[in-house]
């Protein structure tokens, strides 16, 4: 029965990707149905799925792909307890996300494309999480990567969507080429890339290590940590469910589930792990900064995603791999529903500059509320499900020892309060700051209702992993976990920093009791902060700008060299046929005439080659 059903789940969003490349063009707008209807059975199945692993059930279904000689190329579906809840919840949010764009996307003259689309991105991240063996994996991770260009520039008329399609598939390609990397290596030194054999083997420390940090460059571009992390703020180019469902609970969750999955072959190089934690670190702490000069609805939140993604990153890297895990569950939820309570805003007041908002909770009561829910999970207020995750990923960094990656934590967490109710306060609360807010009003309930699906699993679920339900979620993905006893410290500072966040902006945003102005936007840091640490800049300097001149170079090489000499023979030929064509008179008596010197010449040499004198 399993080897039934599990690749229906990948199946079916790959046939309504077929059927819409097809058909999509003709039946217009009535591509949702079909491209909806196959996400449902897939989270249909998909939950099947999760009961028969609750159930005790694991398994692993294997067919050959390919066969040359003695090399074997399997193709299969891993089902486990980080697998089935990755399906669960890739499934999920993009069926939410796909009823949300029935509304957002009404009327565009590619509707067919944009479902076929998300159809196969879906599918190309199902096939990531099913994977059992790194070539699987990673041809599904480029799937992922292809779809999700094709997405964020959906709008290609616009010249800053084509290029920020660009930039995130080409930013991605660097850190894909270390996964590819790593693989190599796996291969040349163990014979095989089927996961549980690799797991099952013994690595020098120092190997294992070295193939981990490479492998985790793949994930530092697909989920968008320090230093490559560049291109996920100009991916929100893209249509605002694509940056739901891409910077939500897949693409960018591809790289921490890769880190997660491979995490046997992490511990293996455990310098591996600190470098994992590092990173993560300081992606996390830079990400939220940086947010917290951002002014497009759209960028706070993608900030905010790079910040959390560091988080996960961070948990896993200082041991917490099942705190990492839950992060990730719990954030694919409340940072879904901010995307597409955006995505709301943006629909009623057609800007995305959050300081020509305001006001929008008298007009708006469901996007605000359920807004307001996603804030309160992401900024880590009790009970909400953030609060549980990211305590969690605090409390793993204090009991490993890692003292200044939790101080770290906890001033992230910090910014994040603060950052994330400057959005809501600036948006939703105070006076309208612009007449297009005279027209603004609620989205229609295809919109609405995922939005509230979406709060209600920001409120919840986090309660999952909570100590007061012995961290069952935990225990589900690490089985043989044990629940962490309730550290007053490590959960007081987190509600405390959460609290203090939240009020700053309250007297920052919400009232006129502080200067509008804290820092001025000519102090250097504000600068710093603002020009997101110069990042771009540096790339374009030191990258960008010599590959250019390179490149001119060899054009010019190519054209006045290579082709120089190309031409060059080609001319003289041309010129030494046109020479040659002029004796060539079309006369009889001049073709005898130089048969005749022809003779003389070759009776001459005949006398001198036999010696006749």
């Amino acid at each position: 029965m399993l080897a039934y059903y599990l690749p229906l789940i990948v199946l079916v969003p790959i046939l309504s990707f077929i059927t819409l490349v097809i058909f999509g063009k003709r039946w217009g707008g009535k591509s949702a149905y079909v491209s909806i209807a196959a996400v449902l059975i897939s989270l249909g199945l998909s939950i099947k799925a999760l009961i028969d692993v609750l159930g005790g059930l694991s398994t692993k279904v294997l067919f050959t792909w390919a066969s040359i000689g003695s090399f074997h190329i399997t193709f299969g579906f891993l089902l486990d307890p980080l697998s089935a809840m990755m399906l669960v919840v890739v499934t999920l949010v993009s069926a939410l996300v796909q009823i949300f764009s029935m509304g957002y996307m009404h009327g565009d003259k590619r509707y067919g494309w944009f479902y076929a689309c998300l159809s196969m991105f879906t599918a190309s991240m199902l096939l990531l999480v099913f994977a059992p063996n790194y070539v699987q994996m990673y041809m599904a991770w480029e799937g992922v990567g292809v779809f999700s260009y094709l997405l964020i520039g959906f709008w290609f008329e616009k010249r800053s969507a084509s290029q920020a399609a660009k930039k995130a598939f080409m930013v991605t390609r660097v850190g894909d080429l270390g996964f590819a990397i790593a693989l190599i290596l796996l291969y040349v030194h163990a014979g095989t890339l089927d996961m549980g054999k690799l797991f099952a083997m013994h690595f020098a420390p120092a190997l294992a290590a070295t193939i981990s940090i490479l492998m985790f460059f793949g994930a530092v571009g697909k989920s968008a940590q320090f230093p490559l992390h560049v291109w996920l703020p100009d991916a929100m180019e893209g249509p605002t469910p694509v940056s739901a469902l891409i910077h939500a609970a897949t693409m960018v969750a591809a790289g921490v589930y890769l880190v997660a999955r491979s995490y046997p072959l992490f511990e293996k190089g455990p310098a591996s792990l600190e470098f994992v934690a590092v990173i993560g670190t300081i992606t996390a702490f830079m990400a939220a900064t940086i947010a917290l000069t951002a002014t497009d609805i759209k960028k706070v939140l993608a900030y905010s995603t790079i910040s959390q993604l560091g988080y996960m990153m961070m948990g896993l890297g200082v041991g917490a791999f099942a705190a990492g895990a839950f992060h990730l569950f719990t954030h694919a939820f409340f940072k879904a529903l901010l995307f597409l309570g955006a995505g709301s805003v943006i629909h009623a007041v057609h800007s995305q500059e959050i300081f020509e908002m305001g006001g929008l909770w008298k007009k708006m009561k469901i996007t605000s509320i359920t807004f307001i829910i996603g804030g309160l999970a992401l900024a880590g207020v009790p009970p909400f499900a953030g609060f549980w995750s990211k305590d969690e990923i605090l409390l793993g960094a204090y009991t490993s020892g890692h003292t200044v990656i939790f101080w770290i934590g906890i001033l992230t967490a910090l910014l994040t309060a603060f950052y994330t109710f400057r959005l809501i306060f600036v948006v939703f609360f105070g006076q309208p700051r612009a007449d297009h807010h005279g027209h603004a009003h609620e989205s229609p309930a295809v919109m609405s209702i995922p939005l509230l699906i979406l709060g209600f699993f920001a409120l919840t679920a986090g309660l999952l992993g909570s100590p007061f339900m012995h961290n069952a979620f935990q225990g589900f993905i690490a089985p043989g976990h044990e629940a962490e006893a309730i550290n007053p410290l490590v959960m007081g500072l987190s509600v405390a920093v959460a609290l203090i966040g939240i009020t700053a902006a309250w007297l920052k945003y919400g009232t006129q009791l502080l200067p509008e102005n804290i820092i001025g936007k000519n102090n250097p840091v504000y600068k710093l902060v603002a020009n997101k640490y110069y990042m771009d800049e540096l790339y374009q300097y030191v990258l960008i700008t010599p590959t250019h001149v390179l490149a001119r170079f060899v054009l010019k090489f190519d054209q006045i060299v290579v082709d120089g000499i190309v031409n060059g023979v080609a001319k003289a030929t041309a010129a030494f046929g046109s020479g040659m064509k002029r004796l060539q008179t079309g006369y009889v008596q001049n073709y005898a005439l130089f048969m005749l010197v022809g003779l003389i010449i070759l009776i001459i040499w005949s006398f001198r080659f036999l010696g006749i004198h």
